[in-house]
């Protein structure tokens, strides 16, 4: 993990909305880690293709969520990911 780190900042998801108001993310290589906490059946668009709605949280502020709207094939790949998986 720590090759993985190198060079990059940690930002945990409750802390998302504020540094992303306060500091240019798009110049720092940043990560940042979620819990699948929520799952929403997968809904159909008005284009007719289906996609996932996942609630992310790190666990430090169960009160700050992220919702990740899965598409394509991403939506494909990964929408029978459990819940609870980081």
């Amino acid at each position: 993990m720590d090759r993985k780190m190198a060079n990059r900042k940690l930002i945990r998801l409750s802390q998302l909305k504020h540094k992303l108001a306060t500091e240019n993310l798009e110049e720092i290589d940043w990560v940042t880690f979620g819990v699948i906490v929520k799952k929403v059946t997968p809904q159909s668009a008005n284009n007719g293709r289906t996609f996932s709605i996942w609630r992310l949280n790190d666990l430090r502020d169960l009160s700050a969520c992220v919702s990740l709207f899965l598409f394509g094939e991403v939506h494909k790949e990964h929408w029978k990911t459990d819940q609870g998986t980081v």
